[in-house]
């Protein structure tokens, strides 16, 4: 089985800067798992590692991959990514270094390290397009409730307000008549996993989170956004729902202004914290690090690479 790393957990506890460290240290190279970190021209409200942020503190350049993979009119998929991330895979096992997934989607994290299958049903664009206009009509719950008639157990895994996944499971239904759920796991193992979970005090997190929009506005999202409405990119694609994105064209629609804007980011993102924490707090192979609870972040790294080496045998 192919050796993999994973750092992962909610929002703004340091994941990026601890995973570059932790693979300097056991010679890897990290894969992004971040639903919105493949589009290219969202930097800043998707907290992007820059070319020249991808470097350790000793100086070693730490490759990426799954970034930039798109632009943001394409409506990218969790079946794409895994297939894609697979691929990064074993092409970093091949040349002798150790994968390291890196980031926060719960679905796309799963999807890889569990090799979900997924219906080959194509995309209903038409069929799409009317349960969007019900969300908007009628609020997600409705669509969520929709789902948990004919699909339970995906609606137990699919928080209500993950509206894209909602569609996408109503989708296969209508298509296959068959259940997303229904997708199992692979009964073949290809990966050996040591996944590591960052948490912290909520109130620290908060405070992170809040720090992190304020850094967010003062490097340029709200110019960021406006770039790519004046590229032709419609509020409603899929990218602009990101989070940041969806707040900051708001203001810049006039629905509201940029104290309320800001508000409603810091709002939206600690509860976006929360909900990533429920997620992976599901997942009994994913083992858990206190941030606050180490001295430095020298120490946080050394041990996350003392368990990746323990677990993988490396």
């Amino acid at each position: 089985m192919i050796p993999l790393g994973a750092i992962i957990g909610p929002t703004a506890t340091g994941k990026s800067a601890t995973a570059i460290e932790v693979a300097g240290i056991l010679n890897g190279e990290i894969i992004s798992v971040d639903s919105m970190q493949v589009y290219r021209g969202m930097d800043i409200g998707t907290a992007k590692v820059g070319p020249d942020e991808r470097y350790t503190a000793d100086g070693k350049y730490i490759p990426h991959h799954m970034l930039d993979i798109v632009d943001p009119d394409v409506d990218y998929s969790v079946g794409r990514f895994q297939k894609e991330a697979a691929l990064a895979v074993k092409d970093i096992h091949t040349r002798g270094k150790l994968p390291i997934l890196v980031g926060g989607t719960g679905l796309y994290f799963n999807a890889l390290v569990y090799e979900y299958e997924f219906s080959p049903g194509a995309q209903d664009t038409a069929l799409r397009s009317i349960l969007w206009k019900e969300a908007e009509t009628h609020g997600p719950d409705f669509l969520h409730e929709k789902l948990q008639v004919v699909d339970p157990q995906a609606a137990k895994s699919i928080h209500p307000h993950d509206t894209k996944r909602v569609i996408r499971a109503l989708e296969v239904y209508k298509q296959t008549g068959k259940r997303i759920s229904e997708s199992t796991r692979n009964r073949k193992k290809t990966y050996k996993l040591a996944a590591a979970g960052l948490y912290m005090d909520r109130n620290e997190l908060y405070e992170r989170v809040n720090l992190r929009v304020d850094q967010m506005i003062d490097q340029g999202l709200v110019e960021e956004v406006k770039e790519l409405l004046d590229q032709g990119i419609e509020p409603s694609t899929v990218s602009m729902q990101a989070l940041g994105y969806k707040e900051v064209a708001g203001y810049l629609l006039g629905q509201y202004d940029l104290e309320t804007c800001i508000h409603l980011l810091k709002k939206n993102t600690r509860k976006f914290a929360k909900r990533q924490l429920t997620w992976f707090r599901r997942d009994k192979n994913i083992k858990w690090f206190s941030v606050s609870q180490f001295e430095s972040k020298t120490k946080l790294v050394e041990g996350i690479a003392s368990y990746f080496r323990d677990s993988l045998q490396i």
